[in-house]
């Protein structure tokens, strides 16, 4: 099976992730496989805009992308393989590309959306999300960090949704993602392949006019901000993890007492990571917020031995062994030493060697 079908069709190069029994997870072979396509079509002037989507069980849609194949990551870090460190520069290069495309990108981001498949989306020029998606970046549950260019767009959510998502991995539904501004327009699931069809059989007269007309869908979704956005500020605009616990588990509602509980069900040390990966990127370009990342998911395989590394644990409880009970270490937020912290944004490359050193802006 082809795992991503890239043709041009009329003035539209499309990409369809063809992985439906992963939802469709993203492999080294895809993301090279998506990165030859744009690159051939950047300066082909047949192609006026690209439109990416992934493929369900019933087929088109249903499902974008679940993220990165955390299976491999599991299998790689224990053999020392060292296709798993391509694979992140070679994903984060990706992310970069899409970011700073020349052509108008549309992402139709229905079902799932998490992980490595907000690094194929966050960077499109039109995001298009339905009712029916499920979008977060997760990661702290598998004791990793929201990845593929998450420090730069969550760090600019309106206010402090970005701590919250980054450190809870709270799921967005597709109103919610528009308000959230990490979508463009929110349209009912079945007027997607409708789209799609008109997309690729119009002879629209240039770039433009593509993703003005996406943008001007009749029937659009209202978005729909989150209940407790100004509670979300107080709370996630704290200075550290202690005080937004203490915070939440004194105020005795059931949002902030469950916020809390999934708060103290992740990755201690990770969590520490998350919040200083989002508040420095807050201040960063795209470029350098992936050189940052690309340290960071270095460190979250290398920084200790395979064994005590909370990531290759964190896979190992939800997808290898699925007991859902990881070993953190260390297994409480107050024991987390900042000294450890710090270690995750030393580079393990000096900066004329970066894997990412020439990436621009």
């Amino acid at each position: 099976m082809t795992e991503v079908i890239a043709h041009i069709e009329g003035h539209i190069g499309t990409i369809t992730l063809n992985r439906p029994r992963a939802l469709n997870a993203l492999s080294l072979p895809m993301v090279r496989a998506m990165t030859q396509a744009l690159r051939s079509w950047q300066d082909d002037p047949q192609v006026l805009a690209v439109a990416v989507r992934g493929t369900g069980k019933e087929g088109p849609f249903g499902a974008f992308c679940a993220g990165g194949d955390i299976r491999f990551f599991h299998q790689a870090a224990h053999a020392g393989d060292a296709a798993l460190g391509d694979f992140f520069t070679e994903e984060y290069r990706l992310n970069h590309l899409i970011h700073t495309y020349p052509k108008p990108y549309i992402a139709f981001m229905d079902g799932i959306v998490m992980g490595g498949g907000m690094g194929i989306s966050q960077g499109a020029s039109v995001r298009v999300v339905t009712e029916r998606t499920k979008m977060a970046m997760p990661e702290t549950l598998i004791g990793l960090f929201p990845d593929v260019g998450g420090g730069y767009f969550l760090s600019r959510c309106p206010g402090r949704l970005g701590e919250y998502l980054g450190l809870t991995g709270h799921v967005l539904q597709g109103p919610q993602a528009v308000a959230a501004k990490l979508a463009d327009i929110a349209l009912p699931s079945g007027m997607l392949e409708p789209i799609w069809q008109t997309l690729v059989s119009t002879p629209f007269e240039n770039a433009e006019s593509v993703e003005r007309w996406v943008l001007a869908q009749a029937g659009a979704l209202k978005p729909e901000k989150l209940t407790p956005q100004a509670w979300i500020d107080e709370v996630f605009g704290l200075p550290s993890l202690d005080p937004m616990l203490q915070k939440l588990e004194s105020a005795g509602d059931d949002w902030s007492l469950k916020t809390a509980q999934v708060l103290r069900q992740r990755s201690p040390l990770m969590l520490h990571v998350v919040l200083a990966q989002i508040r420095r990127a807050r201040q960063m370009g795209l470029a350098d917020d992936l050189r940052m990342e690309r340290d960071l998911v270095h460190h979250c395989f290398h920084l200790r031995a395979v064994a005590d590394s909370d990531t290759v644990e964190g896979i190992r409880a939800l997808a290898i062994d699925k007991d859902h009970r990881p070993n953190w270490k260390p297994s409480r937020l107050e024991d987390v030493d900042a000294s450890e912290v710090a270690r995750f944004f030393v580079s393990p490359w000096p900066s004329e060697n970066h894997p990412l050193r020439d990436l621009q802006g």
